[in-house]
């Protein structure tokens, strides 16, 4: 204990319910724009876009990596020092976390990216996922915002019984929205489009490709209008947005070979978005290397299935599986004869 002489050691019965505790006493001394992030798919890279344009304007913070659970929220809360924002993603397995969670981060604006199938085994259907994703909005004050992706069939239906009751701010491609992206053209690295926002068009740049990031740039673009940084700066934040690690991530090799590298996170919603870009890039064969799928319950051969739909219909070259459970995926991927 020598080498902690003229420090202040507090001993406490449980550690985690500690940095919990502390976190939430930090987090009330900063009246600051906090944005709180949770979803199936997305929220990762929806951070880093939100951070991107609210770094425009403010000091911000957000949640390093994905550290989104009883232990991150925290830790993500305790790292405010002179920031004026801050970002912070809340991630769950259960019923009941986002709800305990929540409240360190304590957001003055909700985001919700979708609601798919990660952890359908545990949760039993998308409706209690969404019930549980939902949670995020019982420690807010009542009229704050809550930003949605209107494209997602249950959140739509949500915004639907909703919108004359909560604040509500949508996003979308194909459902009409408060902020939409119309006329996209996807390049070999990124995409461009058009941004509407009520009777205004904007041009706007993302230099990841695929329609999802596209949609995460419309929520991250949401978050700077009302957060009232001009536009030309919003779309800049958008255009110098740089990506996680392993999350639709480009290399090519000295032979023109092109590895795409989505491999961060398993889940029906993210192979789906992989394969349709893997589709759009040029190329003279395309290989689809997929992994299993976990927390599928008695969902797990139906949605591997849905899978194996998909890498047909974005037409696969050769499709290598990983590990047993992607026989059930190859059997409905594999109709042109490659595996």
């Amino acid at each position: 204990m020598q080498k902690y002489k003229d420090k202040i050691i507090i001993q406490v019965k449980d550690t985690i319910k500690a940095i919990q505790e502390v976190a939430k006493y930090k987090r009330e001394g900063y009246n600051i724009p906090v944005v709180g992030i949770t979803g199936s798919v997305g929220k990762t890279s929806t951070k880093d876009l939100i951070a991107s344009v609210l770094s425009k304007k403010y000091k911000t913070l957000k949640t390093m990596a994905n550290y989104n659970n009883h232990i991150g929220v925290p830790l993500t809360v305790l790292g405010l020092k002179d920031h004026t924002s801050a970002v912070i993603e809340i991630g769950m397995n259960h019923k009941g976390e986002i709800r305990a969670w929540a409240p360190m981060a304590k957001p003055s604006m909700a985001v919700i990216t979708n609601i798919g199938t990660a952890h359908i085994g545990i949760l039993g259907s998308r409706e209690n996922i969404l019930e549980a994703k939902l949670e995020m909005l019982e420690g807010m004050d009542r009229n704050a915002l809550v930003i949605i992706n209107n494209d997602n069939d249950l959140l739509h239906d949500w915004y639907i019984k909703n919108k004359n009751e909560k604040n509500i701010m949508t996003y979308g491609i194909e459902n009409k929205s408060d902020v939409m992206a119309k006329n996209i053209k996807f390049l070999e690295k990124g995409s461009e489009f058009e941004v509407q926002i009520g009777e205004k068009t904007y041009n706007a740049k993302i230099n990841v490709g695929g329609t999802h990031f596209v949609i995460n740039a419309l929520c991250a673009i949401c978050v700077g209008i009302k957060n009232e940084i001009p536009i030309d700066k919003i779309l800049e934040g958008i255009a110098d947005f740089e990506l996680t690690k392993n999350r639709m991530e480009i290399i090519e090799n000295k032979d023109g070979v092109k590895i795409i590298s989505d491999c961060y996170n398993a889940s029906y919603d993210s192979m789906k978005a992989a394969l349709e870009y893997l589709h759009r890039v040029p190329g003279e064969k395309k290989i689809a290397i997929l992994g299993n799928m976990g927390d599928l319950g008695e969902f797990e051969q139906e949605i591997h299935e849905k899978v194996g739909e998909e890498v047909y219909k974005n037409k696969v070259d050769i499709l290598i599986t990983v590990r047993r459970k992607c026989k059930i995926l190859c059997k409905k991927g594999n109709r042109t004869g490659n595996e």
